[in-house]
């Protein structure tokens, strides 16, 4: 018991590590090195902007850390897109204190930049930096660490930015999966969908000059990935605030950098599929046949409610545009059930449009009402009651569609990019974004970060077994 006191008393005070063999505990003596845990809540935007800032405390000699682990700072990348976030949001700032109660913890992210008084009520909060500054953030806690200075917000108006924040990002604290990055290209959204604070959150849309693009895809080959992600708050707005360069462009230089394998999108809004993007994309051949194209509701009166810029007509030509053009393309989409003033009779247009048009998968979320939108004060809000029902059947129609999908493409040969292993199982995706598992025919050959011709042969639940 006193061992273990004493190992306590200088794991804290950063002396020591300790490993443990067999019933033997030893110290390590490592002198100097801080370490930083970090968490991400939200979308794969967030991610890709926690894992721009391990690497800036990486290149500063930062040791990184699992967020459950002991550490010298806690950075909490935040998100606000509905009131659960931002409650699991608080919890993990908290959660950070306790682990260390003499760690620095950072807020970043939606949540920080949008109710950054509700977040200095955290008393276990030190920084609050938002969804700027972060190219800053060593120096910000560095001088924070320096100062012993007393807690420090340094959120400031989003809504004035009008230049892409400067950071590269190489791939080398990516832990987890060395196989598929996410690029960020673009910044910010304009389009003000009456459900959502993001343009709150990140502000005017700015996008990333094309040659900071290339440079970090060509960084991220050469940390070996063979997948890149194009994301972004609204990717579709991408070049707008630019001259001579929009999404399909910038899609094009992209493709043509060498040893890129595949190019895939993360979510794109329906109004940019016209028939020359869809066009530049089918002659691209690394483009993987995946969109996630973003639906929201299948009902014209949610849609001009919600303040979505399409109708459900275009919608469906949209994809039928696509599916013309890229052969067994998968289109995945977004539904909100439950949203204010929706009918009974509004919600089956809604179902029958996504079972009409066989979509790929639906994520379905029912409506949260969000603090500083309009659809939060709008009348005829409906009963959570009510809302859990039609989310119960928009989730048992995608399991329909997600099972017909893979029937669709069982028995057929595809080009697979495992990435993970778990037991004796590799785990990974078509192109068309199918979860494959499958084991090698030979038990020494490791096919991690390996693309491979694999026969979907078939169905478990609903994942594919393929055999080689």
């Amino acid at each position: 018991m006193m061992k273990m006191r004493l190992w306590e008393r200088l794991r804290k005070q950063h002396r020591y590590r300790t490993n443990l063999y067999g019933n033997f505990l030893y110290f390590e003596r490592i002198l100097f090195i801080m370490k930083i845990g970090t968490l991400t809540l939200g979308c794969k935007v967030n991610f890709y902007d926690t894992e721009t800032m391990q690497e800036l405390f990486l290149n500063a000699g930062y040791d990184l850390t699992d967020f459950d682990d002991f550490a010298d700072i806690y950075l909490i990348n935040t998100c606000t897109v509905t009131n659960l976030g931002n409650k699991k949001s608080r919890q993990m700032i908290r959660k950070a204190k306790k682990n260390n109660p003499d760690s620095i913890v950072v807020a970043t992210g939606c949540y920080a930049q949008v109710a950054p008084e509700e977040v200095e009520k955290i008393k276990e909060v030190d920084l609050i930096i938002g969804t700027k500054d972060r190219g800053r953030i060593v120096d910000i806690v560095e001088s924070y660490k320096a100062n012993n200075s007393q807690r420090t917000n340094f959120v400031s108006d989003i809504m004035t930015e009008r230049e892409y924040e400067k950071i590269f990002l190489t791939g080398k604290a990516n832990l987890d999966n060395k196989t598929r990055a996410y690029l960020k290209i673009q910044e910010g959204c304009d389009r003000y969908c009456s459900y959502c604070i993001i343009p709150y959150a990140r502000g005017a849309v700015r996008s990333r000059l094309p040659q900071d693009i290339l440079t970090e895809v060509k960084n991220l080959l050469e940390n070996n990935f063979k997948e890149i992600v194009l994301a972004g708050i609204h990717i579709a707005s991408y070049g707008k605030d630019l001259k001579n360069i929009n999404l399909s462009e910038i899609l094009k230089q992209i493709h043509e950098i060498e040893n890129l394998e595949r190019i895939r999108f993360s979510s794109i809004d329906p109004c940019i599929v016209t028939k020359d993007f869809v066009n530049t994309v089918s002659n691209l051949p690394r483009v993987c046949n995946h969109m996630h194209l973003s639906l929201q509701s299948g009902c014209n009166k949610t849609l001009k409610n919600m303040n979505r810029k399409y109708t459900k007509e275009f919608y469906k030509e949209a994809v039928y545009l696509l599916r013309s053009k890229i052969p067994n393309i998968a289109i995945t989409t977004d539904v909100i059930v439950g949203f204010p003033s929706e009918t009974t009779e509004d919600f089956w247009d809604s179902y029958n449009f996504c079972e009409e048009i066989e979509l790929s998968k639906i994520h379905v979320f029912p409506f949260s009402p969000k603090i500083g939108t309009k659809a939060y004060s709008m009348e005829n809000q409906i009963d959570g009651i009510e809302k859990n029902k039609r989310t119960k059947l928009f989730l048992e129609l995608n399991g329909k569609l997600q099972k017909d999908f893979l029937t669709k493409n069982l028995n057929s040969n595809q080009k697979v990019l495992y990435e993970k292993k778990i037991n004796d199982c590799f785990e990974g995706y078509t192109t068309n974004y199918i979860p494959v598992k499958t084991q090698s025919a030979d038990a020494s050959e490791d096919l991690l970060n390996k693309i491979i011709d694999t026969k979907l042969v078939n169905t478990n639940g609903l994942f594919v077994d393929g055999k080689i």
